[in-house]
């Protein structure tokens, strides 16, 4: 059988990936929602709401870029499942920061810790899923990020693989802290505007 090339088949697979992603995003917005309807309910661990915001951003940074996805030559199936299980990753990250309940726990500061290899080892996955996703849009397009790019995500790996090991609760504030202010500077570096 032969690969899909129309622009009707990027439509198609960008719809599939938005419902996942949208599935996301409604996590990270209940979450929010959660922290004003009940302020005084869960004690809020600014570590994790952090990483809240820093999914949020990740996540409209990946449909961002995802526009690019048209620079695929070929779509097979492969690509298909690759392209959605990357979307799930997002997915299983914005669960792990949006539990149904933390009554077990003393607040999101004892979740979070005690939840911490799951979401770091999940994120350094999806940071070394991203390197392929962006050699999937040609080796010409991967190249013009520069050397930054892979260093970047190798750089990711290494601290999230840090931050699942430690609870230094120290090491976890600078993380997501340098983290947003990365991901914001790297945004309006690189993807301010989509081409033409």
């Amino acid at each position: 059988m032969e690969a899909a090339r129309t622009p009707e088949v990027y439509v198609y697979i960008r719809t599939v990936m938005s419902m996942v992603i949208g599935l996301a995003l409604a996590q990270l917005l209940m979450r929010l929602a959660g922290f004003v309807q009940s302020p005084g309910k869960n004690r809020v661990y600014l570590v994790h709401l952090g990483w809240v915001l820093s999914m949020f951003l990740f996540i409209i940074h990946f449909w961002w870029w995802e526009y690019r996805l048209q620079s695929v030559a070929e779509i097979n199936f492969g690509v298909y499942l690759f392209l959605i299980c990357f979307c799930c990753l997002f997915y299983f990250l914005c669960v792990l920061l949006n539990p149904p309940s933390i009554e077990d726990y003393g607040g999101f500061e004892e979740y979070f810790i005690s939840r911490r290899r799951w979401f770091f080892g999940l994120l350094a996955v999806t940071y070394a899923v991203d390197l392929i996703d962006t050699l999937l849009k040609g080796e010409t397009y991967f190249r013009s990020l520069g050397w930054e790019y892979p260093t970047r995500n190798v750089v990711y790996i290494v601290l999230c693989i840090i931050a699942a090991i430690t609870a230094n609760r120290r090491f976890q504030a600078a993380f997501v802290t340098i983290g947003l202010i990365y991901q914001f500077t790297w945004i309006f570096r690189l993807y301010d505007v989509l081409p033409g």
